[in-house]
């Protein structure tokens, strides 16, 4: 099972940040992985082969589960919305991540941040976000953009054009500041 999977490389990513803290301290703690696992099955769900008389029952369960969680942590996950593994939520509340959003393996997000869609014409859709991207405190990521692997996004920051790859970006709307990566954001040991 790829959920499975994913959220366990969800929970060492957790483990990473919280030395010695046992998997099950980890799970009654951090709201991020509550809203994760409800995310990972449902998204397993809307991604099997599950004949539809029984997915659609199944699916509007998930979406209550959801919602349940979004109340209880302020963290609002789409079924729809595409996580690679390895993610990590650094405290919780009002995230919000669109149903068609893109995010790629061991990525950081932080809390108050909006990632959903926005833009007219060929600027209208949702962000897609590579590997290993850093996303600080109410940043907001709107529209069809990309954004590159390694790029850190600075708290508050309005993102509505592409960011390349290793670029750090601050300000509403963001600018490019440096090309020095998320490295020392993402990898606790740095």
């Amino acid at each position: 099972m790829n959920w499975l999977r994913d959220f366990q490389a969800d929970i060492r990513r957790f483990e990473a940040y919280q030395k010695g803290a046992s998997t099950l301290v980890l799970l009654g703690m951090h709201q991020g992985l509550w809203a994760l696992l409800q995310y990972r099955i449902a998204h397993a769900l809307y991604c099997s082969c599950t004949p539809a008389l029984i997915k659609q029952p199944l699916l509007a369960v998930m979406v209550i589960w959801q919602k349940l969680v979004e109340v209880t942590t302020g963290i609002s996950i789409e079924y729809r919305t595409r996580i690679g593994a390895g993610f990590y939520i650094g405290h919780y509340g009002n995230i919000f991540l669109g149903a068609e959003v893109v995010i790629g393996p061991m990525c950081n997000i932080s809390q108050g941040v909006t990632i959903g869609v926005s833009g007219r014409g060929e600027r209208r859709g949702y962000p897609k976000l590579g590997e290993r991207v850093y996303i600080g405190a109410n940043a907001i990521l709107v529209g069809a953009i990309t954004i590159g692997d390694g790029a850190v996004i600075g708290a508050n920051a309005l993102v509505i054009r592409d960011v390349p790859p290793n670029a750090v970006v601050l300000g509403s709307p963001s600018k490019v500041i440096s090309f020095k990566g998320s490295a020392a954001y993402i990898d606790p040991e740095s």
